[in-house]
C-alpha cells in the first residue's frame, strides 16, 4: 500500500491539536514534498527522517515520489516531534510496516541521524490533547 497515516501533535501555547501525518509513495519524479504548514524545523525534518531511515538499515524508497501532508492545512506545525511520525508513516506507506498497526496510536519523538529516539519537550500537553 502506498499510503498511510499516523497521529501525532501539534502545540500552540499549552494547546495541543491532533495532527494527521499522511504519507503517499508513488511512482513519479523522484523527490519529497512536505506540505500542509510545516515551519522550517519541519522542512529539515526531511533530511533527518531519510538519514535516520538509511543509517538503521531500513529501505528508503530512493526511486519514488515522496508526499508527506500533515492536516489540517490550516495550523502552522512546528517542531522537531514530528520527525517519529513522519518516519513510520513513510515505512508502512513504503510496505515495511503494517498499516494497521499505525491505528489508535500517538507518534511524538526527534530522530537522530543514527535513528536514535530523542527526548522532545512539551510531550504532557501533547499526550492530554489524544
Amino acid at each position: 500500500m502506498p499510503f498511510a497515516t499516523a497521529r501525532t501533535v501539534s502545540l500552540h501555547g499549552a494547546l495541543g491539536h491532533l495532527i494527521d501525518v499522511q504519507v503517499d509513495v508513488s511512482p513519479g519524479q523522484v523527490g519529497t514534498t512536505l506540505v500542509g504548514r510545516p515551519d522550517t524545523s519541519l522542512q529539515e525534518s526531511r533530511d533527518r527522517c531519510r538519514m535516520a531511515i538509511i543509517n538503521s538499515e531500513l529501505p528508503w524508497p530512493s526511486t519514488k515520489r515522496i508526499t508527506i501532508l500533515l492536516a489540517p492545512a490550516d495550523l502552522l506545525k512546528r517542531g522537531t516531534h514530528f520527525d517519529l511520525s513522519i518516519a513510520v508513516a513513510l515505512l508502512a506507506a513504503h510496505g515495511h510496516l503494517p498499516v494497521e498497526s499505525l491505528d489508535g496510536c500517538l507518534f511524538v519523538g526527534e530522530l537522530g541521524l543514527d535513528g536514535a529516539l530523542r527526548s522532545v519537550p512539551g510531550v504532557l500537553p501533547m499526550v492530554l490533547a489524544a
